[in-house]
């Protein structure tokens, strides 16, 4: 009994310990984030960062978004936003968490947020540059596309599910990208995020028709850049069945 309690301990920790939280300063405002460090050693480690939807939290996300379970060789970082965005009908006087939807809005904050996480985990891990990725839900997924647009270089591929770029993220920089959307949505519509593919097209040029596989179209773009475009019958919600299949994604893409 006593060994089995001390092997559950052990267990325990080695979760505990893989997980930390952290706050950063961002022109005197605390910001949260949530890291999840690789057991395994290595020097060149990937990242995954992670942005919620409006509402949410990055407890929430680690949990429904739960990439660390699938690539468990890169470091997770689940980001918290702020309140601040009015979003009509949802949240009106913006007093929920939530997120930049241009590059220009809320004073760049969320851009920088993500300024310096970026910098502060070169300093705490030896990252691989050439493996950066993001992962974004609805708000959190407009917003990786803008930082698509203007962060693009430093990334490799991005998630983007229930939100799209649109004619913002025109002339960003070709990157592997996988696209989610529902045809169901009620909060963002399957229409409006369909007028984002060709944008998407044009950026990773790509001319050809694409390769059917179930509810994913895989189109190949210039400097082996990959469109997946994934359609469902559902609505707003995350695919986390296909976090595997992203995982798998991202660990195939690389700079």
């Amino acid at each position: 009994m006593k060994r089995s309690i001390s092997i559950l301990f052990l267990i325990c920790s080695i979760f505990i310990f893989s997980q930390i939280t952290k706050n950063y300063n961002i022109n005197g405002i605390s910001r949260k984030v949530i890291i999840y460090k690789p057991n395994t050693k290595s020097d060149n480690l990937p990242v995954v960062f992670v942005f919620h939807g409006h509402g949410g939290n990055a407890n929430f996300a680690s949990r429904r978004i739960n990439i660390q379970d699938y690539y468990k060789d890169a470091v997770v970082v689940f980001m918290e936003g702020l309140p601040g965005r009015k979003v009509p009908g949802l949240d009106p006087n913006g007093t929920m968490n939530g997120w930049q939807i241009f590059t220009d809005d809320l004073e760049g904050r969320d851009i920088k947020f993500f300024d310096k996480v970026f910098s502060e985990i070169h300093r705490d891990y030896n990252i691989d540059d050439s493996r950066i990725y993001i992962i974004g839900h609805s708000n959190g997924a407009r917003f990786a596309n803008v930082l698509w647009k203007e962060r693009g270089d430093k990334i490799t591929a991005i998630c983007s599910a229930s939100a799209q770029g649109g004619n913002m993220i025109s002339g960003a920089v070709p990157i592997s990208v996988w696209m989610y959307m529902g045809k169901n949505d009620k909060i963002v519509s399957f229409e409006s995020q369909e007028k984002s593919i060709p944008i998407v097209k044009t950026n990773l040029g790509i001319t050809t028709d694409g390769k059917l596989e179930n509810d994913k179209t895989i189109f190949e773009g210039k400097n082996k850049a990959e469109l997946i475009l994934q359609q469902s019958d559902a609505g707003h919600e995350f695919p986390k069945q296909s976090l595997p299949e992203i995982a798998e994604f991202f660990k195939k893409h690389s700079k």
